[in-house]
């Protein structure tokens, strides 16, 4: 027994030696050093909206009689959406429309009079009180003509208000009525936004704000896409120039590139914002090659060399990816050494003890 025993350590002696001596003799990996920019990134939570959205609201009363839009719908600039009951709008239109022919007949009486009456005064037939009253009668014709001109417009305007049309290209973002409700001066019926216009809004402590890096822009993170989409560059940031005063907050908006898919309205974001010096929360922005990231199943690391030398595989949470580098947001520090070839990392990982 004591002899099997001797020859199991022997064997396991041998086994260490051998281990070390392929670890010793093996080709060293090729790394790199993770190092910080000089500036860092604070990120805060903010969410997507457009820049051009409008809820369209009755300005008359009456019962919805059609409605032909449904949430989600694109729908072009004048498009009808919604109509209705204009029964009573449209009788008093044409009751308009008929005084206006009235009191148009009437100014032809009214004007062959005034004609006719200047005729005889020419010839001394008729004093000028006459004159004057056939003129002040002919001006007043007139002007009844205008008022039911303006009334009629009134009311063909009203009629129209009956009929809710896009105001412009758009896709329906929520409709609150169905067919029958009633509908009342300043109910909302039908909210529409435009896609091709959206932003971030975010609201950015003032002190954060004050050490934000001039010339750079921010950077958007949308997590609710897949990760070749989550982050984004936008195309232009707004500070709006007054501060909460019950959180100290100043708002940054910063729109987005149009033809983003899948990013609506309501959508959660996160702006990282350039903060020269770092801060409180501000995040390093790290960078590795992309091609030493590792990928197996649902865990995304990377190969880190500790104190001797020697890979450790290490889960990671990855950024922007720019050319053929990666951010790394989480899971590595300043200084570390990453193995730049994974593979190798791998076997080496598998031999060494």
């Amino acid at each position: 027994m004591l002899k099997i025993r001797s020859i199991t350590l022997t064997a396991l002696v041998a086994g260490v030696t051998l281990a070390a001596s392929a670890w010793a003799t093996a080709e060293p990996l090729s790394a790199v050093t993770a190092q910080p920019s000089a500036t860092a990134a604070s990120g805060f939570d903010g969410v997507v909206e457009a820049v051009r959205q409008t809820v369209i609201a009755a300005q008359v009363s009456g019962a919805v009689v059609q409605l032909d839009a449904r949430v989600g719908d694109s729908v072009k600039a004048g498009q009808v959406l919604l109509q209705i009951d204009a029964r009573a709008a449209d009788q008093y239109a044409a009751a308009s429309d008929a005084q206006v022919q009235a009191a148009r007949a009437s100014l032809e009486v009214a004007t062959k009079e005034y004609e006719r009456q200047k005729q005889l005064f020419q010839k001394n037939y008729i004093s000028q009180a006459a004159l004057e009253r056939a003129e002040s009668e002919f001006k007043a014709t007139r002007a009844q003509v205008t008022a039911q001109g303006a009334q009629a417009g009134v009311a063909r305007t009203q009629s129209g208000f009956h009929v809710i049309r896009a105001p412009y290209a758009g896709v329906i973002a929520e409709i609150p009525v169905s067919l029958g409700d009633m509908a009342m001066p300043g109910r909302a019926l039908i909210t529409v936004y435009d896609p091709s216009a959206l932003r971030i809004t975010a609201a950015v402590p003032q002190t954060v704000a004050a050490q934000m890096a001039t010339g750079q822009l921010p950077r958007a993170e949308l997590p609710g896409l897949v990760a070749q989409r989550q982050w984004v560059t936008p195309v232009r940031v707004q500070i709006l120039p007054t501060i909460d005063a019950a959180t100290h907050t100043v708002q940054f908006r910063v729109d987005l590139p149009p033809g983003l898919d899948g990013v609506v309205p309501g959508m959660f974001a996160r702006l990282w914002l350039p903060v020269a010096g770092g801060g409180a929360s501000a995040m390093p922005s790290l960078s590795v090659p992309l091609s030493a990231i590792v990928r197996r199943a649902e865990l995304t690391g990377l190969y880190v060399l500790n104190s001797e030398g020697r890979p450790m595989l290490r889960q990671v949470r990855l950024g922007r990816v720019d050319g053929d580098k990666v951010e790394i947001l989480s899971g590595l520090m300043p200084g570390e050494k990453v193995a730049t070839d994974p593979q190798a990392a791998a076997r080496i990982r598998q031999t060494t003890p």
